[in-house]
């Protein structure tokens, strides 16, 4: 995980809560990079051994999706730095609500993710069959 920052006994709450989600987006934004460069070779893996539309179209839906995620989260992180001028408890909670939707979003993806990797690896099976 990249952009671990210590948590000192002196950080408020609010620090401390800061410095957490800013490593979760961090790491989300690493992991759906890497999915990028994944979805780039299954698409190879489609267009030279599968063949099958089904699996193109859901790859090029994948990479959509993580385009459009990975923008999401590349604009909230520029805009993490909004939430220390926080100073009421609706502002708190808002950017609460914000990250916790960015983070169902996120884990929603990955489960698309996996199902488009189980389809792949079941046709390859197949594949070898044949």
């Amino acid at each position: 995980m990249n952009g671990t920052k210590k948590i000192y006994a002196t950080d408020s709450d609010k620090v401390i809560m800061f410095k957490k989600d800013n490593t979760e987006i961090k790491n989300w934004i690493e992991n759906l990079e890497f999915v990028n460069e994944e979805l780039e070779y299954f698409d190879k893996i489609e267009q030279k051994i599968l063949r099958n539309t089904t699996i193109n179209q859901f790859i090029k839906t994948s990479k959509r999706n993580t385009t459009l995620e990975l923008s999401k989260l590349y604009r909230y992180e520029n805009n993490m730095s909004k939430i220390m001028e926080c100073d009421n408890i609706q502002c708190d909670t808002y950017y609460l609500n914000n990250h916790e939707q960015n983070r169902r979003t996120y884990l929603e993806l990955l489960v698309q993710l996996n199902s488009l990797k189980m389809k792949i690896y079941e046709d390859l099976l197949e594949f070898n069959l044949r």
